[in-house]
């Protein structure tokens, strides 16, 4: 009997290790995610221009080769916002644009002031008795805010802590306006020299032209370049140095077929001109340093959507979100024939400013509407409230930025009094509330067309408060919603923290849908499904004529077990070529610590944990203060054998975040591979605590608790193998320490039923065999 004991204790060990090799590459999976659906403050990681590239200003002439021949589009541009993006500062400047500061503002335990006279320009910071001074370089913006950059160590342009409020003419307090209090209201504001408020790494590729960022990775340091500041006319039509020479070498009356230019405007379809627009007034993850004039957004670009706490449950503004997602849900955009240019000039003026012409903006399409404003909106001829933008492009503000609603929707007090939603109504009647003017709009509009955007948002909500008692309707409108992109990648997103296997048929759905955005979080989702199933929708995905679900899909491949893997010569060739695309985009900017995180997670799912660690160690010096770089160190330090250093890198973990629950996992496997049963028990159950649906904790508990506690054992079993269902080890653990329990019928109901939805589970047939073997 001692020898059967000794049998089944080695057994038990060899399952446990298996066990926690599993949950490990899954903790490595969750701090991926962690990092990947992060919302940052001013949009911080969100970079929204591609225009980096190696040679950027190769063929480019500068405005001033435009201008000889195109002197009234010259001046159209230079004095427009797109030209003035950025400014050097001056006297002349000054004089024209800013009002002194009539006193000191006090932003944390420092007070503020600027000096803006003749010869003067800049920033004094008064901390106790030390003075320090910054000079003011340049300034950016103007249309709501001016704000002012400064010179700092290692080629840095810093943000200053104070901007300049155009419309009210006052000084205010740069980072503590971008405050969200409709996500907290303890919410703090970043210090002024944060990296999101760092030029070169959040703001620059949309405020000046033909950029270069000159980042250097080794040092941390840059020597960014621009040709010249404001977004110049090759920003949009291409280098014009071979135009400039064929036009001027043709006869004067016989222009040259080809003008060697992106013309842009009536030349691209109307999808071009968006794209173009949207490589800056888009909040979306890059890919690419490479955009061109009349490229695809979805091969350059992945659309951020209402994952955002940005946007309110019905996709209204909260945050700063830059135009796109929103205009994306438009009905106008959808009918595909409508672009950013029928309102606004190249340059970014506004064609309908002048109020009598207001409602130009809706001809020809919606005439009836527009010849009968007064019926049609209730209110009197020729008032604010008879414009079409006054309910259906809302204007509300964020940070001291004024920006108009792009959905172009009609107005949902409904969503106001369900979800905290700005509406049209209250924007403009400010002294009634949601209540007064729901009542009318029921009152005008008997069709009630608020219930599918309360259903919708309601659904939002939900998912973002892990509320799945409406599982089964979110997933309807996953399959009957082919027209609502923006909506469907929403709720994909969100649901990837559902724990219900019930919704993998919709996203394996989702990822045949006509909707590139779509089809990408579908792929995006699906590498938490290991099955064959989502293997073959993947690989099939990095196919796709889109560069981000080619790119999503590989992200996905990565985390799967290799053995799902069975791809056909071409089907590894379109993989490797993914694979490449992947890496390269994690690569366009080694300046945020959010890329040097996840090329880090790329190289670990390729075994590579050498290469994983310096990308995490580059995260960390960009970043002290992120956690997910060290917990993924240490998981890259544990494969290759460095134990200690391992341990190191989750204790630095857990004294910044003492709830962090992968890094209370992971130092829980290392406690138990240690021999250290109860550290590895405390770790364990300090990550369920924090994450209760942690299937990882709740099994590799279960395993270490089995021995002596099998009752709690089996309960956390049960509970791991109810959150992940469609992962077979979990179930076959549970059977397993049934039938070591003394309950073999109980480990064979199991096993029938994972056999049922596995059937080629060879570890399951296996114990079942021995179970009914020993049964005869």
């Amino acid at each position: 009997m001692a020898g059967a004991r000794e049998d089944e204790q080695v057994r038990w060990s060899a399952q446990a290790a298996r066990i926690a090799g599993f949950a490990r590459a899954a903790g490595t999976w969750l701090a991926m995610v962690l990092v990947l659906g992060v919302a940052f403050p001013s949009g911080g990681a969100m970079a929204r221009s591609a225009r980096t590239t190696q040679n950027p200003a190769q063929g480019v002439t500068g405005s001033a080769g435009c201008r000889s021949c195109h002197e009234k589009f010259y001046q159209l541009w230079s004095t427009s916002f797109h030209g003035l993006a950025m400014r050097p500062y001056s006297d002349a400047f000054a004089a024209q644009s800013l009002k002194p500061q009539p006193q000191e503002l006090g932003i944390g335990r420092s007070r503020f002031r600027v000096s803006i006279g003749p010869g003067q320009g800049w920033m004094t910071e008064r901390t106790g008795a030390r003075e320090t001074t910054y000079p003011i370089a340049h300034v950016l913006g103007g249309k709501n805010v001016f704000y002012f950059l400064t010179p700092m160590p290692r080629g840095r342009l810093q943000t200053l802590p104070l901007a300049y409020d155009v419309r009210r003419g006052e000084w205010f307090d740069m980072a503590g306006s971008g405050l969200r209090h409709f996500l907290s209201p303890d919410e703090r504001p970043l210090d002024w020299k944060a990296w999101p408020y760092t030029f070169n790494t959040a703001c620059r590729g949309c405020h000046v032209s033909q950029l270069s960022d000159g980042y250097d990775p080794r040092r941390d340091t840059y020597r960014t370049t621009w040709l010249e500041p404001g977004i110049n006319c090759e920003t949009c039509h291409g280098p014009g140095e071979e135009h400039a020479r064929v036009c001027l070498a043709a006869p004067k009356d016989r222009p040259p077929k080809d003008l060697k230019l992106i013309r842009g405007g009536s030349s691209f379809s109307a999808e071009q001109n968006n794209a173009l627009c949207s490589s800056c007034h888009a909040k979306a993850r890059q890919l690419t340093a490479g955009m061109k004039p009349g490229d695809r957004f979805s091969d350059h670009f992945d659309l951020v959507t209402w994952e955002s706490p940005d946007y309110a449950p019905d996709g209204r503004d909260l945050g700063e979100n830059y135009t796109y997602t929103s205009w994306s849900r438009s009905p106008c955009a959808k009918g595909g024939a409508l672009d950013c240019l029928h309102c606004h000039t190249s340059s970014g003026r506004y064609r309908f400013a002048d109020p009598a012409r207001a409602n130009g903006a809706c001809l020809p399409c919606h005439a009836k509407r527009v010849a009968e404003a007064v019926r049609h909106s209730r209110h009197p001829e020729g008032s604010a409230g008879s414009r079409c933008v006054s309910c259906h492009m809302p204007m509300t503000e964020f940070a001291r930025m004024r920006r108009s609603d792009h959905s172009m929707l009609p107005p949902t007090p409904a969503a106001t009094l369900a979800h905290g939603s700005p509406n049209a109504c209250n924007t403009c009647h400010q002294d009634k509330d949601a209540a007064w003017a729901d009542a009318l709009v029921r009152a005008w509009f008997p069709r009630d067309y608020q219930a599918p955007v309360l259903h919708l948002a309601g659904l939002v909500d939900a998912a973002r408060k892990g509320d799945w008692s409406r599982l089964g309707e979110m997933l309807r409108f996953l399959d009957e919603s082919e027209a609502d992109p923006v909506a469907r990648a929403s709720l994909l997103r969100l649901l990837r923290v559902c724990p219900d296997p019930g919704k993998w048929s919709a996203v394996l759905r989702a990822a045949a849908s006509a909707s590139p955005l779509v089809r990408a979080a579908a792929a995006e989702a699906l590498g938490a499904l290991p099955t064959r199933q989502s293997a073959g929708a993947l690989l099939a995905a990095v196919s796709d004529e889109c560069r981000v679900v080619r790119i999503r899909a590989a992200e996905s491949l990565a985390v799967l077990p290799h053995g799902l893997l069975r791809p056909g010569k071409a089907e590894a060739a379109a993989l490797a070529r993914a694979r490449g695309e992947l890496e390269a985009s994690l690569k366009v900017r080694p300046d945020l610590w959010t890329s040097q995180y996840n090329l880090g997670n790329h190289y670990q799912s390729q075994g590579d944990d050498a290469r994983a660690l310096e990308r995490y160690k580059a995260a960390m010096r960009l970043n002290p203060e992120g956690v997910p770089p060290l917990v993924n160190a240490s998981l890259a330090y544990a494969r290759m054998g460095q134990a200690a250093n391992a341990e190191a890198m989750l204790r630095k973990a857990l004294g910044l975040d003492p709830g962090h629950a992968p890094a209370h996992f992971n130092m829980g496997l290392l406690k138990a591979g240690s021999g250290d049963r109860t550290g590895a028990e405390r770790h364990l159950r300090a990550a369920l605590t924090q994450a209760p649906d942690m299937a990882e904790a709740a099994l590799n508990l279960g395993v270490l608790l089995a021995p002596t506690r099998m009752p709690e054992a089996l309960a956390l079993l049960r509970k791991a193998a109810r959150l992940r269902p469609q992962e077979p080890r979990y179930a076959y653990t549970l059977a397993f320490f049934q039938d070591r329990s003394g309950d073999p019928d109980g480990a064979k109901r199991t096993l029938f039923a994972l056999l049922r939805s596995h059937p080629r589970e060879l570890d399951a047939q296996r114990l079942l065999r021995e179970i009914q073997g020993r049964g005869r």
